[in-house]
């Protein structure tokens, strides 16, 4: 497998949002992102308070929310933790690949529920898409959302990705999509 590059950009801006690194302040948002169990719902469910706090307290500690492709959604007026979003190399462990070395880009967000219905995650999806289509070569990108989430699979058309496999997982249906990065080209 050859070693491909991941979005660089510890920064990016877009109208109303700014994608940046995570740090100590963003604790509770983040734990509330985790622990909500609406927001949580097509992901297994919510965890619990402790052990999102000790992730979130071993990772700032390690320096691991600095892993390229990985952002807080930030609110760029406030700097407040809205959701997350991570644009970086799907594992090759992870099912359903579209090339054949399973080297691919993965979309995922995840917003609070407060910051739902705003059009923040289709903002901060096509800001990192963009970016990373300005930064690296041409390459499939993927999102994977649970069939039921209905919301979700409606944003990833909107985002330009379309529907090219379902498989079970997490103990329940989930729809691949993909697109190519070169679609978000400025």
């Amino acid at each position: 497998m050859s070693q491909l590059r991941t979005l660089s950009a510890t920064e990016i801006p877009s109208e109303r949002l700014l994608l940046r690194k995570a740090h100590a302040a963003d604790r509770e948002e983040f734990i509330e992102l985790m622990t909500d169990p609406e927001v949580q719902a097509y992901l297994g469910g919510p965890r619990p308070r402790s052990d999102v706090e000790q992730h979130f307290d071993a990772a700032i500690t390690a320096n691991a929310t600095s892993s390229p492709g990985n952002y807080v959604i930030a609110d760029n007026t406030t700097n407040r933790l809205i959701g997350t979003l991570m644009l970086a190399h799907r594992p090759p462990d992870r099912p359903r690949h579209v090339t054949e070395d399973g080297e691919e880009l993965e979309l995922g967000y995840l917003l609070r529920r407060s910051a739902w219905g705003a059009g923040f995650a289709f903002e901060a999806a096509t800001a990192a898409l963009r970016a990373a289509a300005g930064e690296l070569p041409d390459q499939p990108v993927v999102l994977a959302t649970q069939t039921a989430n209905k919301r979700s699979l409606k944003l990833a058309a909107r985002l330009g990705f379309r529907p090219i496999s379902t498989y079970e997982a997490f103990g329940a249906e989930q729809t691949l999509c993909t697109a190519p990065l070169s679609l978000f080209q400025s």
